[in-house]
């Protein structure tokens, strides 16, 4: 399956997440996207160096910024259990904005044909990190990053695009 890309629509699928009383939902990915302007970011893994240090930070930080320019929701994907995201959102207490998404068995990612395979590092089948700008369900951006790059997925690329 071709990568998602500008202008497709966003497809439907099921991702969960604990709520603020730690009750874990499943919501539907167009009930959080459909008649608004979101971001969905996706990375390789929870926990891991670049995706702990600086992709998640960074929308965090600028979750303001991005807010201001008429984004409704920023959603972080992962190919991890919504324990561990659960988990993993905990370490950022600070962060008020971004949504952290499980993609446990992976559908969602495959779906978007976002999956990127590490099982040569023992991680299995994750997602790609990429980073959508998405309005009304209709993607405006489509940033996904070639192999373990950081450069054109982060916080900053999506502003310089609102």
């Amino acid at each position: 399956m071709a990568p998602i890309a500008v202008g497709d629509v966003l497809p439907d699928g099921t991702l969960a997440y604990f709520d603020e009383q730690d009750e874990l939902q499943k919501v539907s990915v167009h009930s959080l996207a459909a008649g608004k302007k979101v971001i969905l970011f996706a990375v390789p893994g929870a926990f891991t160096p670049t995706c702990s240090l600086k992709h998640v930070p960074g929308f965090i930080e600028k979750a303001d910024e991005l807010k201001a320019k008429g984004v409704h929701e920023i959603l972080c994907l992962s190919v991890n259990d919504s324990f561990v995201m659960k988990a993993w959102s905990k370490t950022y207490p600070e962060n008020k904005h971004v949504k952290f998404l499980a993609d446990g068995a992976g559908k969602y990612t495959r779906a978007l044909g976002l999956e990127l395979d590490l099982s040569d590092k023992g991680l299995g089948i994750r997602s790609r990190r990429f980073a959508l700008l998405v309005d009304d369900l209709k993607v405006k951006v489509a940033n996904v990053e070639s192999g373990g790059e950081f450069t054109v997925s982060g916080a900053d690329e999506i502003l310089k695009a609102l």
